[in-house]
This record gives C-alpha cells, structure tokens and sequence, in this order.
C-alpha cells in the first residue's frame, strides 16, 4: 500500500469515528494553512472528545506521516504534556488529549485533500494531490528537552537533534566557526515562528565550504529532519547552508538553521535556561501543497467544498 493510500484509508476511518467538526473544506485557508505550535485554541476536533476507536483512528493517521522513531518522538512529546503540567502545579490544566485533528475536503483517490495533527509542541501537516503527497510544515517540540536522574537522561524525544549539531559545531576548524556563529546571543524562538508564510533570514555558511568531517555532520543532520517523514523530499544538499546562534558550549541556550532551495529546518533551545526545545522542517515554496489552493481556486470560483 502505498503512503497515499494508507492515509486515505486511516482519514476515512477517523472521519467515520469522529463528530462532524472533525472535517473541513479544503479551500478554507484560513484552517487549512495554519501553523500553532503553542498552547492556543485551534480548528479540528481534539482527542479528548473522540472515543477509543477515534483516537486510535488519530493516533494511526499520525503514523502514516512519520517513521517509527519520528512517530515514537511525537507520542513522547505529547506524553510531556502531563510531566510539564505536574512541573507548573498543575495551574495550567495541560494535559496529552489536548491534540486537534482534522481533514480538509475528501480523501478520495483522486481528490485535493489533507489533514492536520497539532497541538502543544506538535503540528505535523499533510496536503494531497491523488497520490502526490506534500508532506510540510512538520513541527516538533519539548518541554522540558531532557528529563534526568542524578544526571543520567530519562526522557530526551529530541536529543539526537541536539547532538548531531553540537556534533557538526565540534567539527569546524578554528577559521570558520566566526562565520557560521553569526550571534553570541540566541533568538527568542525560531525564526518561522507560527506563520503560515516564511521569510527565512540570511543564509549561513554554504555546505561546500565545510570541511569533509563538518559536511557529513551536516548530511546526517538534515537526514535526521528528513527521515521524520514516509514521504521523500527531493533536496540539493550542496546548496544548504548552515548557521548558529548563542553559545557554542553545551548547557546554554543556542540556535541553528539549515536552509537551501525550498528548505527550512531551525532549532531552538532557548528558554527554561536550555531546557525547552522547538524544531521544524519546512519547504517555504512547498509547505500547504504550495501552488495546490491557488490552482484549486482558480478551477473552483466558490471554494465552499473540496
């Protein structure tokens, strides 16, 4: 069966488990190209009104999307939600059922359609043409980064994408580490923020002047984002570029980006003192289905169904 496929029959399993709030149209952009990786309200139905058939029938259309240890990262960042809730006091009433699904329009074989997986720190979002599969903006975040006894990780979903680029810091000669730690200060959060639109900021240092052992540190980063996904994407890695922010010891608050031709991945790990991590895989010409609404709307005059 292939990823198409699978999403479709996992789409008409959920809508046949869920209320009616759980479908949208697909020409409603203001839904459908959206974007909250924060605690917000937000369209869809949440997992706290679905039955054990409807979360279950959530949970699998989820999977559809991700690789078993991406899916594996996403089901131990909404687990998070209750360990940060019990870390406030509980004020916040956080809690793992506060995730939203939604379909927009008709998973039909040969139909536009897609769907939506978000909520606090997740928001994975698939857009369909037929069997073409637009697999962006994909989000993952963690609060805390790492949970530890007596020094020692228990839970850290988002660790690899922390080590990979401290890795990848490690490797750059003494020449170059000024060009590619453009700040001493880290941003606030990432740079894409909860947008639907990106304008991604100035490029960083381009993959053809890292040296042999900091390039395949890189490759190996950007086949970490990437491999989140069943679906390929097709990117030009000699065209990336990659760039740090903050301090380049371990411990503090810090940033990277990779970016290229229609790619976007950014890292955050800059409140709770270090411990508070977002990340993101976008494609800024891509994500949504890219030209997908325009031709849709042009076709359709009234874009009230799918």
């Amino acid at each position: 069966m292939t990823t198409a496929a699978a999403m479709r029959d996992e789409a008409a399993r959920l809508l046949r488990a869920a209320p009616p709030e759980v479908r949208a149209p697909f020409g409603d952009a203001a839904k459908r190209r959206w974007i909250e990786y924060r605690p917000a309200p937000r369209p869809g139905v949440s997992l706290g009104e679905l039955g054990l058939d409807g979360r279950k029938a959530a949970h699998r259309l989820l999977a559809t999307a991700l690789r078993p240890h991406a899916f594996a990262q996403a089901m131990g960042v909404i687990a998070l939600e209750e360990v940060l809730d019990r870390k406030e006091g509980y004020g916040r009433g956080r809690h793992s059922d506060d995730y939203r699904v939604i379909v927009f329009g008709d998973p039909a074989p040969d139909g536009r359609w897609g769907w939506r997986f978000e909520g606090h720190h997740v928001s994975v979002t698939m857009t369909l043409d037929g069997d073409a599969i637009w697999p962006t903006p994909v989000f993952l975040g963690a609060n805390p980064h790492a949970t530890h006894y007596r020094g020692r990780p228990v839970l850290r979903p988002l660790g690899p994408e922390q080590d990979l680029a401290f890795e990848l810091l490690d490797a750059l000669p003494e020449a170059l580490r000024p060009h590619v730690l453009r700040r001493g200060e880290a941003p606030v959060d990432i740079y894409s923020g909860p947008r639907a639109d990106v304008v991604p900021p100035p490029p960083g240092v381009p993959a053809a002047e890292l040296p042999a052992a900091a390039r395949e540190r890189l490759d190996d980063l950007v086949s970490l984002y990437l491999d989140r996904l069943e679906v390929a994407v097709p990117v030009d890695r000699d065209a990336l570029t990659f760039t740090w922010e903050g301090p380049p010891e371990r411990g503090g608050r810090h940033y990277y980006r990779v970016q290229g031709p229609d790619l976007l991945i950014e890292y955050d790990n800059t409140t709770a003192d270090g411990n508070h991590a977002h990340t993101v895989l976008r494609r800024p010409e891509s994500d949504f289905g890219g030209d997908i609404l325009r031709e849709h709307r042009a076709g359709h005059p009234h874009p009230t169904g799918r």
